[in-house]
């Protein structure tokens, strides 16, 4: 299932030495207002200093994507990712672990795409300031940072998810020309780790969707279904970050206002693709932050605060014309939507679990399990459909 390889690439990786003492700059220019700023902000997450046992992996990654993301610098792409782009794999050596970059020249033209400077990429997740770890309340096993700023998400990833990342990778880039306000996460890059002679680990980037996350209040991971759905709360005094799940909502409704159709519409656009992959046990992911009064009202809301727009406004009968609207000039404003009296962060995440055979006897166990109950394993045109309906059901 993974793209083919024209042949792997091993070099010798730049220093990030220079990146290091940029980076320190820049923090040290910042001053001391905005570093408590920042610690107040981080409140709930956890540095991944000195003793953390996470540490030296993650000096790892940000030496290795330092080094990473200054190939892409040297050699911006020129256009749209060819075929050789999707399956090129670059292999650094570092002192005592590899680094591979997978399809890095297709990654560096969809972050291009998204505006995003390589020079921002690199001083965020190179070694700049520490990652930042938080408690997943995710089943997998798999590790989960922030960029020291939150703005970009690492998390670890089997083989063969990565594998069809990667093999579903054209089709994504697609999909997100032509539906340039989808709600799919935005993925950034896809690497490996390998320390030593040991076992290679993958992971992936991804721009965070609960960004920026200072007045965030609640934050969401919806299924659409019951069983295994229920987190509990943190106490209400307690600094942990919880991102609650689907029979935590209940009771609850996203109030939308004329901003509902366009998100009932973007849905079933993101789901009916994700169908198309086979792919199914993605999530929504969505946060709370309570407007300002002077956010609220006509001309003061997101949506119309705006300095650059979608030209060209069609009809809904023309093609690509779907959920054309204005782009707000704000960071991550592809997942951000205001209703009356509050501000959505969405998205769709996790997108790499195919229905295959694993799945399908998954599928057959928890039906014995679970009988009468909903619960996360079903087909994928049933998994896309049970979403839709979920957000359907619970927004205004």
């Amino acid at each position: 299932m993974a793209a083919p390889s024209p042949g792997p690439r091993e070099v010798l990786a730049p220093s990030p030495e220079a990146g290091c003492r940029a980076a320190t700059s820049t923090s040290g220019r910042r001053g001391l207002l905005w570093r408590l700023r920042d610690k107040q902000a981080r409140l709930g997450l956890f540095e991944i200093g000195p003793g953390h046992e996470l540490h030296q992996l993650t000096c790892m990654m940000q030496t290795g994507l330092w080094a990473a993301t200054q190939v892409s610098m040297d050699h911006p792409p020129t256009g749209p990712p060819t075929e050789e782009d999707f399956s090129e794999v670059l292999t650094q050596v570092h002192e005592g672990f590899e680094l591979g970059t997978l399809a890095g020249p297709a990654f560096a033209w969809l972050r291009h795409s998204l505006g995003l400077a390589e020079e921002d990429y690199q001083a965020a997740l190179g070694p700049g300031g520490p990652y930042l770890q938080f408690l997943s309340t995710s089943k997998s096993k798999a590790s989960f940072f922030l960029s020291h700023d939150q703005r970009f998400f690492l998390k670890t990833q089997r083989r063969r998810e990565v594998q069809a990342l990667l093999a579903h990778l054209p089709r994504y880039v697609q999909h997100l020309q032509r539906h340039p306000h989808s709600l799919l996460a935005r993925l950034l890059g896809v690497h490996s780790l390998r320390v030593a002679r040991g076992k290679k680990e993958f992971f992936i980037i991804m721009l965070s969707v609960f960004y920026p996350s200072g007045r965030i209040s609640e934050r969401y991971d919806i299924k659409g279904c019951e069983v295994s759905r229920w987190v509990e709360p943190a106490p209400e005094d307690s600094p942990l970050v919880l991102v609650l799940k689907d029979l935590n909502f209940q009771g609850k409704t996203i109030d939308l206002g004329p901003q509902r159709s366009w998100l009932l519409h973007q849905m079933e656009l993101d789901t009916a693709f994700l169908r198309e992959l086979n792919v199914l046990d993605y999530s929504l992911l969505m946060a709370f932050q309570r407007l300002h009064e002077d956010e609220r009202g006509p001309g003061s809301s997101l949506i119309f605060r705006t300095v650059r727009s979608v030209r060209g406004v069609q009809s809904p009968e023309e093609p690509g014309s779907q959920n054309r609207r204005l782009l707000p000039d704000s960071p991550n404003a592809l997942h951000i939507l205001d209703g009356p009296e509050q501000r959505y962060f969405l998205g769709l995440v996790d997108l790499a679990t195919v229905y295959g055979l694993r799945k399908r006897l998954e599928h057959l166990w928890k039906t014995l399990r679970y009988p009468g109950r909903t619960f996360s394993t079903v087909s994928p045109a049933r998994y896309a459909r049970r979403l839709c309906q979920w957000v359907e059901a619970h927004t205004q």
